[in-house]
């Protein structure tokens, strides 16, 4: 179907009930096998996992380097479309993974977060998260959150600080920091799923929020500006406190320090 290598025996991830595990040594992108799945009728919570992905990608299309080493795994998940809640799972993830991060390497206070879902230690980007989704045959949206974390070594980013768990000194393996990450989401989703589930997570992300009360700037597709990180509105919005006066709500973006 996709450049898919052999298929590896990977039993349930304790702590992780009702989902399912897929691990190969070679694919071409575990988001793109994912929403494969997704179209081929599978119920989803599914977590794919590669050592290496042959065609990964990053945000925007960009190229995700992929090699043995570090931790390329996607989580397929069938939502609601009418959930308003759905632009708050970058934040679930972005969670999650600071957790699991601090699990496999036994540091506490280790991992920060960067809107909307980078995981800094030190400052340095550690890893990516890749959101796709597609409507389902029944209305619903089929939605894959693809996850690389560098554990071993790390790529040139160019704007972006970027470091990997070994360089800090951290001797994890993915394997240990994708069965934390297995845990650490499924417990995040279910808390995402209650009612008022995104105000914990609204207050643990912003506990570990980088910049806030800080000068930032924000990078939109068609404009860049200035302002001080205030805070994150109930739908996970940044809010941004101008430098001329009042505030404004960023949807989508990159943001840098000052």
């Amino acid at each position: 179907m996709m450049n898919l290598g052999q298929l590896k025996d990977e039993g349930p991830v304790r702590s992780a009930p009702g989902f399912c595990f897929e691990h190969y040594d070679q694919i071409g992108s575990t988001n793109s096998y994912g929403l494969q799945k997704a179209r081929d009728g599978h119920p989803g919570n599914l977590w794919v996992r590669s050592d290496i992905q042959v065609t990964g990608r990053g945000r925007r299309g960009r190229e995700w380097t992929s090699e043995s080493g570090n931790l390329f795994a996607s989580v397929l998940l069938r939502v609601d479309v009418q959930n308003e809640k759905i632009v708050q799972l970058p934040f679930v993830a972005a969670l999650a993974l600071g957790e699991a991060i601090e699990r496999a390497t036994g540091a506490h206070n280790l991992a920060q977060l960067k809107w909307p879902n980078d995981v800094l230690i030190d400052g340095q980007k550690v890893s990516g998260i890749l959101l796709e989704s597609e409507s389902g045959p029944n209305g619903e949206l089929c939605l894959v959150c693809g996850f690389g974390v560098n554990v071993s070594h790390h790529p040139d980013l160019g704007d972006y600080a970027v470091t990997d768990l070994r360089s800090m000194g951290y001797m994890c393996d993915p394997s240990q920091v994708f069965d934390a990450l297995a845990q650490s989401f499924a417990r995040w989703l279910e808390t995402w799923k209650a009612a008022s589930g995104f105000e914990e997570i609204r207050s643990a992300w912003l506990r570990r929020a980088v910049g806030r009360g800080k000068s930032i700037r924000v990078r939109l597709s068609n404009e860049e500006f200035s302002g001080v990180f205030i805070d994150i509105d109930q739908m996970g919005r940044l809010i941004v406190k101008m430098d001329h006066g009042g505030e404004r709500l960023v949807t989508a973006g990159d943001v840098f320090f000052s």
